[in-house]
């Protein structure tokens, strides 16, 4: 009889010590670092997603600003961080642009993360200074013809998306603009408004409270179609530029190696959230449309991302230390 009782007691703690084990995700606080500074539409796409998970799980989900070289160190950061699930990364339109852009990263984007979805994605408006001679988008590429390198165009830095945005455009167009570097979005846009630079490639949330109050004008949108937020502003692409398209994108990455389960739970969560109407309602009104793509799905939006750019920076010669 004592026999059998060892044996069901040894058989209880096998069950409750594989119990213990296996872990639930999440069962402790899962961070979500955004590589640039607080602010601006990436962080609050972050904040919201956070409170959403962290309501939905019952665990603290936080955000962590990690600023700097162009985004490269955040992601780095969660790069090196272990493959569990508790650390991912809110990435932008640089993740696929620094791969081409950069002489060395401290990271392979490719190799080492997971797409996990992608978040949110928004147009891009040409906006200009009320007193530039130009409103549409033939009648700009006439102006800066008859003036090349005059007209400037102001971005948030050397490889930024608006830096690139502006360039695949007078590439395309076959003009010469002269690209001014900002530290930031911000600063770029008030020399637009008081007239220092000619033209923004700024994603459309930015500038969009300037326009409606005439301190800056709208030529088109940069995406391939019109903007429901802005359904009367053309497209680069229907003004004679057909193969312009640039958006602004937002999605999640973890470590690679991050177990497919806590992937899939992961995604689970950002896509319902992306239905949410609350959330999507709020983003709406800033020009931004939220998606929820698969992890496949985002990780082959990401390499058609990079195939572009990476023409446009090698064929302007572009790299950054």
């Amino acid at each position: 009889m004592r026999f059998w009782t060892r044996c069901l007691m040894g058989m209880l703690l096998t069950v409750v010590s594989l119990h213990v084990g296996a872990e639930v995700y999440p069962s402790r606080t899962v961070r979500i670092i955004v590589p640039y500074a607080p602010g601006g539409a990436t962080d609050a796409l972050a904040r919201v997603a956070a409170q959403k998970m962290s309501e939905a799980w019952g665990q603290s989900v936080i955000v962590e600003n990690k600023p700097g070289a162009g985004g490269n160190i955040g992601t780095e950061f969660v790069a090196r961080a272990p493959a569990d699930g508790y650390t991912m990364v809110m990435a932008i339109n640089s993740f696929a642009i620094n791969k081409s852009l950069f002489k060395e990263l401290g990271y392979d984007p490719i190799k080492d993360f997971q797409p996990v979805s992608l978040f949110a994605t928004a147009p891009n408006v040409i906006a200009a200074n009320p007193s530039l001679p130009a409103n549409t988008v033939q009648e700009l590429i006439k102006l800066a013809k008859s003036k090349p390198g005059e007209l400037t165009y102001g971005s948030a830095g050397n490889g930024s998306g608006s830096h690139l945005a502006g360039l695949l455009f007078a590439n395309l167009a076959g003009i010469e603009m002269t690209h001014v570097p900002y530290k930031g979005v911000t600063p770029a846009v008030t020399d637009l408004m008081s007239g220092r630079i000619s033209l923004s490639f700024s994603v459309y949330s930015v500038v969009d409270p300037y326009i409606k109050a005439g301190k800056l004008k709208a030529i088109a949108v940069t995406s391939a179609k019109r903007s429901p937020h802005a359904p009367n502003l053309p497209t680069v692409a229907e003004s004679g530029l057909k193969d312009y398209d640039v958006i602004s994108w937002f999605g999640f990455l973890v470590p690679s190696n991050t177990p497919k389960d806590v992937v899939a739970k992961i995604h689970g969560e950002v896509a319902r959230i992306a239905k949410m109407p609350d959330v999507k309602t709020r983003f709406a009104s800033q020009g931004i449309d939220l998606v929820g793509s698969t992890p496949d799905e985002f990780a082959d939006f990401i390499k058609q991302d990079w195939m572009v750019w990476d023409k446009v920076i090698k064929s302007a010669g572009i790299k950054l230390e």
